[in-house]
């Protein structure tokens, strides 16, 4: 048996490096903090930010502790555990490298626990921008889905039209979204509508691949006995063809996700007045790093977040396999 997979010892609970690392990040806070040699002080080691860093990475050990006391899988709990060694290492570096010695500057680089304190300053209005953009991907990549997959399992299922459609959505697919903003600007009513079209449009041609792609790939003989059992062709696509499709489907959905955000701060720039992508392209502009270095991780843990879900709504769905 791999140590992998191992049976879960209080040994292999409790006794791992990361608990070292959190105490190194504990103990590097002892260290006297630089100051900016051209004020005489800095404006953002303020006395307070270490404080914010301490608790989030508090919190982290806290929930790994829980975690190890829990955990029924030995698997799982590395998993975790080594997440955390990432967090922890991440932090003791960022630190060393602001606070504690001032090797990056202060001004593009502030320390994690005046990025901590913004983000918790700046609670309310991220909701806010978080839910803005989630908002204009639901827009954007449903109404891609709704029109994609029931357009691609017409055409798949198609020998005619099959492959010269999948050439053609490869074709089309292959360029950027982005270029058809001044054909929106030009013809839809809204700004919003824009960036939705560009979310759409980046949405609907991998969805679309991938369903005829899916379907194109389902062994005849699963049809041919669906035929011989008379079942009607409404039937056919749905309860067969679909489901049998499903697997390519759902890699086409996750390659678009992946994709719309990717394009949402190019979609988010065009006037917007709210959205994450504008939250870090107003601060940028105004040369507030700190706010920008927070729009950044805050995207990173929505997306992070929202690839989560899909995940699960994928293992959910093809479950039977």
């Amino acid at each position: 048996m791999s140590t992998f997979n191992a049976e879960l010892t209080p040994k292999r609970r409790f006794l791992r490096v990361v608990h070292l690392l959190f105490l190194a990040f504990l103990a590097i806070q002892a260290l006297a903090p630089a100051y900016s040699k051209i004020r005489g002080k800095t404006d953002l080691l303020v006395a307070d930010a270490p404080l914010y860093a301490i608790i989030f990475i508090a919190a982290i050990e806290l929930a790994l502790i829980l975690v190890s006391i829990f955990a029924k899988k030995n698997s799982a709990l590395t998993l975790f555990a080594d997440l955390a060694s990432v967090v922890y290492i991440l932090f003791i570096a960022w630190t060393l490298a602001t606070a504690k010695f001032n090797v990056l500057r202060e001004q593009l680089f502030p320390p994690p626990g005046i990025i901590l304190r913004q983000a918790v300053q700046d609670a309310r209005p991220l909701l806010g921008h978080i839910s803005a953009s989630l908002l204009l991907i639901v827009k954007g990549y449903f109404l891609a889905a709704i029109i994609a997959i029931p357009a691609g399992l017409a055409f798949g299922s198609s020998e005619r039209f099959g492959t010269a459609a999948t050439m053609v959505s490869k074709f089309i697919g292959s360029i950027p979204p982005v270029v058809y903003i001044p054909y929106g600007i030009a013809l839809l009513p809204a700004f919003k509508t824009v960036s939705a079209m560009v979310i759409f449009l980046a949405s609907f041609w991998p969805i679309l691949g991938g369903t005829m792609s899916g379907v194109m790939l389902i062994d005849k003989p699963i049809i041919n006995s669906a035929r011989v059992l008379g079942v009607p062709k409404i039937s056919m696509l749905w309860h067969v063809t679909l489901h049998a499709a499903l697997p390519q489907i759902l890699l086409g959905a996750q390659q678009a996700l992946t994709v719309s955000f990717i394009l949402l701060t190019s979609a988010e720039m065009i006037a917007a007045k709210s959205g994450l992508g504008f939250y870090v392209k107003n601060y940028s502009d105004l040369g507030n790093y700190t706010r920008t270095i927070v729009g950044v991780l805050v995207i990173g843990v929505v997306i992070s977040l929202v690839f989560f879900a899909f995940n699960k709504l994928q293992k959910f769905l093809l479950r039977w396999k």
